[in-house]
């Protein structure tokens, strides 16, 4: 995957065990799976739960501002980025970035001038001058007070762009540049159990958890998803943990037992914002926008993750 993508690389995640109990109903803030097709009246209920819920609010989205056409390495103007955060605006409170370049840069400003608080990132990847100009955008924008919190690389190491040594070194030099302002790397949850060093690196850990790459099925889905909240909790020392993307794709390939579907889009996007309510957790879905440039690096799967589709409509809603 090149570019600054939003989102991940999942052909090499790792699956956990089947989860303990999964023969048995989901936790506390689990809903239903869909194991049927659902009658014309049930599927309205569940629109509606969706609709009602994501008028309620959520902690936060991966923000995306490229419109149809548009794909990493092409210039996003302040004009569809502001177009974009005033569609989410009435349902979010925190926007994650993913750049400090080629346009990005000035999201997390606007972000600000809408009442909005911003996870701001970094970009890091194989071009190390491309990397320099990342780490001075970042560095610029929160110094001009507009990141509530830095991610310095998303993936990093699960795409082995870099090693740790170097990434480490950019983490504590972005560190050092903003003192007062929480700094953390992104990557998925086991990275962080694989890398202590990174982890210990970080003034925040910021992980990425998607049951759907992992092959779980809708009705264990849940669980996986706090079993890897609760795999880096215990690793933290006592650091917070923020859950910077999950989510689930409305169309594409199966994986395994992971059936996209736009019920089992809208069914995890309840049960997420119900766990992480629940549970106190701070939590980014991804993702706002659907995204057509993604299919040729996730297949379908990977176009359709948005709560909007690339014509910023919005799903499931009559």
């Amino acid at each position: 995957m090149s570019g600054q993508s939003n989102g991940s690389m999942r052909h090499r995640a790792r699956s956990l065990e089947q989860p303990a109990g999964s023969s048995g109903p989901l936790p506390a803030g689990g809903v239903a799976a869909v194991e049927r097709a659902l009658s014309p009246q049930e599927r309205a209920e569940l629109q509606e739960a969706f609709r009602r819920t994501l008028a309620g609010g959520v902690h936060g989205l991966c923000f995306s501002p490229y419109l149809e056409g548009q794909a990493p390495g092409a210039r996003v103007s302040e004009a569809q980025i502001r177009a974009r955060l005033e569609i989410i605006r009435p349902h979010v409170r925190w926007v994650r970035t993913f750049s400090c370049t080629d346009g990005h840069e000035h999201t997390p400003r606007i972000a600000h001038e809408l009442g909005l608080q911003t996870l701001v990132g970094a970009w890091l990847g194989k071009d190390r001058d491309k990397n320099e100009r990342e780490i001075d955008g970042v560095v610029a924008i929160a110094s001009a007070g507009h990141a509530d919190l830095v991610a310095v690389g998303n993936e990093v190491l699960l795409r082995e762009d870099l090693p740790e040594d170097e990434l480490v070194a950019y983490l504590q030099r972005v560190r050092q540049a903003l003192p007062g302002v929480p700094v953390g790397y992104v990557d998925a949850y086991y990275q962080f159990e694989d890398h202590p060093r990174v982890t210990a690196a970080c003034d925040v850990v910021l992980v990425n958890c998607y049951p759907f790459w992992e092959g779980a099925s809708i009705k264990y889905a849940g669980i996986y998803l706090q079993e890897m909240y609760n795999k880096v909790k215990a690793i933290s020392k006592g650091k917070d943990v923020i859950v910077t993307e999950t989510g689930w794709p409305a169309q594409g390939e199966v994986n395994v037992d992971a059936e996209p579907s736009a019920e089992n889009q809208m069914l995890y996007f309840l049960d997420v914002r119900k766990w992480a309510d629940m549970a106190n957790i701070d939590l980014f879905y991804f993702s706002s926008f659907d995204e057509s440039w993604k299919v040729h690096s996730e297949g379908w799967a990977g176009t359709s993750w948005g709560l909007w589709d690339e014509n910023e409509k919005l799903k499931f809603v009559n």
